[in-house]
């Protein structure tokens, strides 16, 4: 079994359950920041970026090297490359968790220090096992392409629909929620 295999895939008929944003929907990294009370995980180049651009470096950045599937501008990768997280590797193709990615984010958020994971491939899914690994209290925040970046509050209620989304990709879920609670 790899390490990069692929544990969950997104069927096409679930894509329009991602459409809609998870939470309120912010364009002002500072007023974000303001909000954010516990561990911040931030999914995407851009708005780990903007965090790091005001100097509140993300518990836990999830980057790929692509938005919106180019790649990203030369400034978001410089100040990407400068940050002071820890740097941890993933493989994920796109429209799939895999073993490797749920590894390094169980890695990451169980770390004492900041950590970034660059990912080889896409990082959209990892919202849902972020939300699901993520303390109460934490925010996982994510870019919403075109209006801005979705602030979404880990508490009972977004584990649970985490959880329900995770349930109706294809795919081992006896594996996932083995790596997820490991």
């Amino acid at each position: 079994m790899g390490d990069s295999e692929v544990v969950l895939t997104l069927p096409d008929e679930l894509r329009g359950a991602f459409k809609d944003p998870m939470g309120p929907v912010e364009t002002d990294a500072e007023v974000l920041s303001g909000d954010v009370s516990g561990p911040l995980i931030a999914v995407g180049d851009v708005v780990s970026y903007h965090f790091e651009r005001i100097g509140h470096t993300p518990d836990v950045a999830v980057v790929d090297g692509l938005t919106e599937r180019d790649a990203v501008e030369p400034e978001v990768a410089d100040v990407l490359e400068t940050s002071s997280a820890r740097r941890i590797t993933a493989t994920n193709p796109a429209a799939t968790l895999s073993e490797s990615m749920l590894r390094a984010l169980r890695e990451a958020l169980g770390s004492e220090e900041p950590v970034a994971i660059d990912v080889d491939g896409e990082e959209d899914l990892v919202v849902l096992p972020a939300l699901v690994l993520a303390p109460e209290g934490a925010s996982v925040v994510y870019g919403q392409p075109g209006e801005g970046m979705v602030h979404v509050e880990v508490d009972e209620g977004t584990k649970e629909r985490a959880r329900g989304l995770l349930e109706r990709m294809g795919g081992d879920h006896e594996r996932l929620w083995e790596l997820l609670d490991g």
